[in-house]
């Protein structure tokens, strides 16, 4: 458990290790209370009614905040990086990282402003922490690679790549098959219009959400090691 503390390690592990109990907790909560169908929520319907609407407000808050310290570490780093090896404009790193912190901001307004209560708002910060999430993974692996090998692995580099194109490849019909749904409402029914919709854009909303727990997971070697630089 110590490796985890050297350097700023701490960081992307408290974000990975928090997000992950955000995520878990208001699924077990809501489903416990009955408030939604154990197969395939959405993300947000776990956290809609009380009591699991506070827990998901409180918590996803926490890991935005916890995200935005960890994008801007990673900026650092990588601005340091370049200083002492260049190898990549730092335009592309600045704005990897405003991406980034727009994405944050998406997650803050999805925990603050509920489904049912304020659909257009709730959806908006979505997109925006779904879209801008995955741009920012994009970006930063065209900076691993640009990086490698001095900074990074090569097989790190391959890692987060894969969960970048993953995410990418989910995102996408997530968009497509939501903006498809006539109605926003927590319980489905197999037999009505949409439910295939709703299905195929549950699925990748919860694919894109951990690939960027799984993507922040990789951070923590290179926090490790360079988070002094």
């Amino acid at each position: 458990m110590l490796c985890f503390l050297r350097g700023m390690a701490f960081v992307p592990f408290l974000l990975v290790t928090w997000s992950s109990a955000a995520f878990i907790i208001s699924y077990v909560v809501a489903v416990l209370s009955g408030h939604v169908n154990p197969f395939l929520p959405y993300i947000s319907d776990t956290g809609t009614t009380p009591p699991e609407s506070g827990i998901f407000g409180f918590m996803i808050n926490f890991s935005a905040f916890l995200g935005a310290a960890t994008m801007y570490t990673r900026y650092k780093i990588v601005e340091k990086q370049n200083q002492t090896c260049y190898f990549s404009t730092p335009v592309f790193n600045l704005v990897s990282l405003v991406l980034g912190l727009v994405g944050c901001i998406g997650m803050g307004i999805v925990a603050n402003f509920q489904e049912l209560a304020v659909p257009v708002v709730h959806d908006g910060g979505a997109l925006l922490a779904f879209v801008c999430g995955v741009v920012y993974t994009v970006l930063q692996s065209v900076i691993s690679y640009k990086s490698c090998p001095q900074w990074n692995s090569l097989s790190t580099c391959h890692i987060r790549m894969a969960i970048s194109a993953v995410s990418c490849a989910a995102v996408v019909p997530m968009i497509a098959c939501a903006s498809l749904i006539s109605i926003t409402k927590l319980e489905w029914n197999p037999r009505e219009k949409d439910y295939i919709y709703h299905v195929v854009s549950a699925i990748c909303e919860w694919t894109v959400a951990f690939g960027f727990i799984f993507y922040f997971l990789t951070f923590i070697q290179d926090f490790q090691v360079n988070g002094r630089v």
